[in-house]
């Protein structure tokens, strides 16, 4: 059945809120087992090379538990499956309605989220997530081969927290942010977010450019 989403839109300099009708939670389980089986794995290899564990890559290729943003990203990237194709079923028209927006599944833990603009569009990508008390990425930190992201926190508050890299070149560090804050940052560092408090938190997410949809020339390597 569809489910109901507190839409923000701004008006005026302030922040309105509307109801809109969204669709079920995506599957993405399917094309996961039918990757995984193109490259002939098993489920215990495949385990292995993502550090998961087999009867977790079973549940996930049978829609039956939500992955972590960091433990998506290692299989897609062990199964040579760019996150962004995970996005092609969401409509590719230019204009989005508040009343039909398109639900994707982009890992996390209790947390929906919305692609905002055309499947289409490489040169930015915008998304709507709803992240309940304690929700978010997941504790382990991951990195997307972009340039920048942007997020702005419409209600509640995001707390995003960055690994320290081995060699030294980034100290780690975590920026809380509130209603109408907004931060840019490298997404090449490794980081997680979660909402804190006990409303959870709504937040836009500007990628540039667009999460690939086909694999760059150069391999993507896996997050340690």
């Amino acid at each position: 059945m569809p489910g109901l989403v507190n839409t923000c839109f701004l008006k005026g300099g302030t922040v309105s809120v509307a109801t809109a009708v969204v669709g079920d939670a995506p599957r993405i389980g399917a094309r996961l087992k039918e990757a995984r089986q193109k490259k002939r794995l098993t489920l215990d290899a495949l385990a292995d090379t993502c550090g998961v564990t087999k009867g977790y890559l079973s549940k996930l290729e049978r829609d039956q538990v939500n992955a972590s943003v960091a433990s998506l990203v290692k299989v897609c990237a062990a199964l040579e499956l760019p996150v962004g194709s995970l996005f092609d079923d969401a409509p590719s028209g230019e204009v989005v309605r508040a009343q039909s927006l398109p639900r994707i599944m982009f890992g996390g833990e209790s947390m929906t989220e919305y692609l905002l603009t055309p499947v289409g569009e490489r040169r930015v990508q915008v998304l709507l997530s709803r992240i309940d008390a304690g929700g978010g990425s997941g504790a382990e930190a991951y990195s997307l081969p972009l340039d920048v992201t942007f997020v702005h926190v419409i209600t509640g508050e995001l707390r995003v927290s960055f690994e320290a890299e081995a060699d030294g070149t980034f100290a780690g560090d975590e920026v809380l942010l509130g209603p109408g804050d907004a931060f840019t940052f490298s997404p090449r560092r490794r980081h997680s977010f979660r909402a804190e408090g006990r409303g959870g938190a709504q937040v836009l997410w500007v990628l540039a450019p667009a999460l690939p949809e086909e694999l760059p020339t150069r391999k993507q390597e896996l997050p340690q």
